[in-house]
């Protein structure tokens, strides 16, 4: 019964992003041309309000939905795992016309072609698995 909370909260997310164009390939097209502010200003409005929000779970000692405290483990930074994996990301951005998070968005929309970049992500994502000890973090 719970998972309907999370259900419920992607339902209204993937609207969200589907009235707002964040999903069109025309729109992430005309941001990789520079023709375009729109993304640019969803994308930079969405990292201030996440610094925002994150100072908030971390001031406040926020509780996730579940009840237990949320924990917000530092990261080490490494110049080369965010250019290498930035580069890989933006990639296949560029190429597919969509980040990781519409994908489903996209399938929901019945944009069936999708579903070969959906299984793209999932392998890359277990490729990933079975390398990870081995790539520089």
């Amino acid at each position: 019964m719970k998972f309907f909370r999370y259900l419920f909260i992607g339902i209204i997310f993937g609207i969200t992003l589907t009235k707002a164009e964040i999903i069109s390939w025309y729109r992430i097209y005309e941001m990789f041309r520079f023709q375009s502010f729109h993304m640019y200003g969803v994308i930079g409005s969405a990292v201030i309000l996440g610094v925002l929000i994150i100072q908030v779970i971390k001031k406040t000692k926020m509780k996730g939905l579940d009840g237990q405290p949320i924990v917000i483990e530092p990261k080490e930074m490494g110049f080369a795992r965010y250019i290498i994996g930035g580069t890989i990301f933006g990639a296949g951005w560029a190429l597919t016309g969509a980040c990781p998070g519409p994908l489903f968005i996209l399938l929901g929309n019945g944009v069936g072609v999708i579903a070969v970049t959906i299984l793209a992500a999932v392998a890359g994502t277990y490729t990933y698995g079975l390398l990870k000890d081995k790539l520089p973090h």
